[in-house]
């Protein structure tokens, strides 16, 4: 079953005019062009329809798992480091959240976890891609601050004899931020890092209304502050590059509540950056879906896919009697400007990186719940 959300700034759109009887040769070639022009959209949207190449690979050596690692792929391998949890109890019971800085690798999709080094310290809630075989991760938090540090992980393959080699990590430091942040989103659009909203201080009550890009492949990279979004701050958004642009939706904004503590306002909105054109706002979504998987998962050439997020559906609901993040999963048309509803995911999760990884779109680790986390890592493989 689909549902389909087809809006052009708020408004839906209206179905093409049939051409009468008695209208013109160029009237007639016309709506046959649009005419076949819808169908090429459909055919795009059945094919992400058939969004169901799910499976496991090995889960992370960790009984708990963790929220918002740095992942990525290096030398081949698959990376992921760093993240937080609940190791002992749960937020409910007075457990203390814990940052961790252990690099894992997997060498192969039927290998096993290894660990191959350590972060420059705990960190979590930052943003990480895959460029030029290493893993960049920008800003982050710990259990004190968050920071503005950038730095690119990398691995050799190493050891005493052929016999012992293993995979060890290497850190090369990147410019840091203009300021500190974490629960930011990013996504490369060819050599560049595009770096969108987040939140200045574990305190803060307001989000970051903050685009900032990165040329990796320049010689002396630098970060430049772009003109922002025309809508909402956000944090937790969901970030991706497809069609030649930049794509930023959905997230959170944040406002002081009665008690002075941070209070959200959840969104639905989103905005496509295209490189010396702006910024263009979208159909909104049919959801919210704060904090899910990014960047979002690409499939072909025009279409992107927002996996699960907290859809605002539970928020009163009890810790203990939460049943878990939305399955659906949307699919948004770049030419079309629409988003349909497509196969479930059998892993909704949050606050959780994505790869591209042997062919495949995996989710490594992330919240199942609030405060409990997965150390399942999901493949998703399009036909």
């Amino acid at each position: 079953m689909r549902r389909d959300s087809q809006t052009n700034g708020g408004k839906r759109m209206g179905t093409l005019p049939f051409a009468c009887p008695h209208s013109s040769a160029k009237s007639s070639g016309a709506f046959r062009l649009a005419f076949h022009t819808v169908l090429l959209m459909s055919a795009s949207f059945i094919s992400a329809a058939e969004l169901t190449g799910w499976s496991k690979l090995p889960a992370l050596p960790d009984k708990e798992g963790f929220a918002s690692m740095f992942a990525g792929a290096s030398g081949g391998a698959l990376l992921a480091a760093g993240g937080a949890n609940f190791p002992d109890k749960k937020p409910w019971e007075g457990g203390k959240k814990i940052w961790h800085d252990t690099i894992f690798v997997l060498e192969k999709p039927d290998a096993q976890w290894k660990v191959a080094g350590k972060l420059p310290r705990p960190l979590g809630y930052g943003v990480s891609v895959t460029h030029g075989g290493e893993v960049v991760c920008v800003g982050g938090s710990d259990a004190e601050r968050h920071y503005a540090e950038s730095f690119k992980i990398g691995t050799v393959v190493a050891g005493p004899t052929l016999q012992q080699l293993s995979r060890v990590s290497l850190i090369t430091p990147l410019p840091s931020l203009p300021l500190s942040v974490a629960n930011a989103c990013g996504a490369l659009l060819g050599d560049t890092l595009y770096i969108a909203g987040g939140i200045e201080k574990p305190d803060s009550t307001s989000t970051l209304k903050k685009f900032y890009a990165l040329d990796l492949a320049s010689k002396v990279p630098a970060w430049r502050e772009l003109e922002p979004w025309p809508g909402p701050a956000r944090m937790l958004a969901v970030a991706t590059a497809q069609d030649g642009s930049f794509f930023l939706v959905s997230g959170a904004d944040l406002h002081p509540g009665p008690d002075g503590k941070a209070a959200r306002t959840y969104l639905k909105d989103g905005y496509r950056y295209t490189p010396g054109k702006g910024w263009k706002r979208i159909a909104d979504l049919p959801r919210f879906a704060v904090a899910a998987p990014s960047p979002a998962p690409t499939v072909g050439t025009t279409q992107f896919l927002v996996i699960s997020g907290d859809d605002a559906a539970q928020l009163t609901v009890k810790p203990t009697e939460h049943k878990g993040f939305p399955k659906s999963v949307l699919a948004y048309d770049t030419r079309a400007d629409r988003w349909t509803e497509v196969a479930p995911t059998p892993a909704p999760r949050v606050t959780v990186p994505t790869v591209r990884w042997n062919g495949a779109w995996l989710v490594v680790s992330g919240e199942q719940k609030p405060g409990i986390r997965s150390p399942e890592v999901w493949s998703l493989r399009h036909p």
